[in-house]
């Protein structure tokens, strides 16, 4: 979905969160403007100069309720994404192309969730299900996890691709976390004893290879170049953005597409590279969507930092550690930080070209952030 002329031409401005935790006491709604509240207070734009959100299908915070509360002027352009953690970068990537047009001039993305002490989604028997998971959720794949386990399972026959290299995973968004007192898992360190030893939630991914469940609300604030420039803080600019959704494509599995193994992320990274002054090897950091560590190194092949079957080897020798080959999630990521949808990645990608973040690479000019694999997808690449 990007153009040539959307190189560069807005930035992220302000970004906010609440707090993470298992368990919240405030309802989304009240989480959404607080997050809003403080991405706005960052940037230094008063509410009343929003015209332009976007969000998620999974929303439950509609644009109605969150533009009273807060204080939103006139709304000329308003957007939701779906397919739930594949449509974070999307939701920047949708404002970005309304202001580059002339819909609106400030923007804001957001995702509001209680998945800590809220409900499962795939609880809700009384739904229809649709088609293809009335073929497969009879037979026992009821959660994302089963539905990855599979094509982890694949993954690692295929490839050689072993529970060491997902270790490496888990440790490296788990070491950056403990770095990061916003992390749910800053005071929780992480063994490779701890990870070996741990049940299987749905083998052969066990507890540490998926993300948190957590309480938690995120938002980002999106305006042109000309107008960042005045922002109160250091402006984050969208280089590029794309979306993904490969012909016969099956959510989570894939099962239908030649290659199960080639999932949405390379059908984005294609059009993301395609519009790109730079490549995969001139990224200094890397904040890649996290809900399973099996989708890491997928990931790293889609976007073109390793050839096919090399994520796992990718993963070895400190290779997602700060110093290594790509510092990875270095908020902690969904595994360790916090899991609201991946909106946590976009800020942290906002931070570290800042130079803001509690685990800083030094240096940092350009990020990858990614979107959900496995899930018809979306991705930036930022730049300061």
């Amino acid at each position: 979905m990007t153009a040539p002329g959307l190189k560069d031409a807005v930035a992220i401005v302000g970004t906010g969160q609440t707090a993470f935790a298992r368990q919240l006491a405030e309802d989304e709604k009240t989480l959404a403007c607080r997050a809003v509240l403080a991405a706005l207070a960052d940037a230094g734009i008063a509410p009343g100069e929003v015209d332009a959100l976007a969000s998620y299908t999974m929303e439950e915070t509609d644009e109605v309720e969150l533009a009273k509360a807060v204080g939103f002027g006139d709304l000329t352009f308003f957007s939701r994404v779906g397919y739930g953690g594949g449509g974070s970068c999307a939701t920047v990537a949708h404002l970005a192309a309304a202001i580059t047009a002339g819909q609106a001039t400030v923007g804001v993305a957001w995702r509001s969730r209680k998945r800590g002490s809220g409900r499962r989604p795939w609880t809700d028997t009384s739904a229809q299900l649709p088609t293809p998971a009335q073929w497969t959720r009879p037979f026992g794949l009821l959660r994302p996890v089963d539905e990855i386990a599979m094509l982890a399972r694949r993954y690692m026959h295929e490839y050689g691709v072993t529970r060491d290299h997902l270790f490496n995973v888990a440790l490296a968004c788990r070491n950056r976390a403990n770095q990061n007192p916003a992390a749910v898992m800053y005071d929780r360190p992480l063994t490779r004893e701890m990870y070996m030893t741990s049940r299987w939630i749905s083998e052969p991914l066990c507890l540490y290879d998926n993300c948190l469940e957590t309480d938690g609300a995120l938002a980002c604030v999106v305006v042109g170049r000309e107008r960042a420039r005045d922002c109160a803080e250091k402006p984050v600019y969208v280089h590029a953005a794309a979306q993904g959704l490969p012909a016969q494509h099956h959510g989570m599995v894939n099962y239908w597409n030649d290659d199960p193994l080639t999932g949405p992320a390379w059908t984005a990274a294609r059009h993301l590279w395609k519009h790109a002054d730079f490549t995969p090897q001139e990224v200094d950091v890397a904040q890649i969507y996290d809900a399973f560590t099996a989708l890491i190194p997928l990931s790293l092949e889609g976007y073109g930092f390793c050839g096919r079957g090399e994520g796992g080897a990718f993963t070895e020798q400190g290779g997602l550690e700060i110093g290594g080959r790509l510092p990875l999630n270095t908020g902690g990521g969904g595994l360790s930080e916090a899991y609201v949808h991946g909106f946590n990645l976009v800020n942290e990608g906002v931070k570290q070209l800042r130079g803001t973040s509690t685990a800083q690479v030094p240096g940092a000019e350009t990020c990858l952030v990614t979107a959900g694999e496995g899930v018809p997808t979306s991705a930036l690449l930022l730049r300061s």
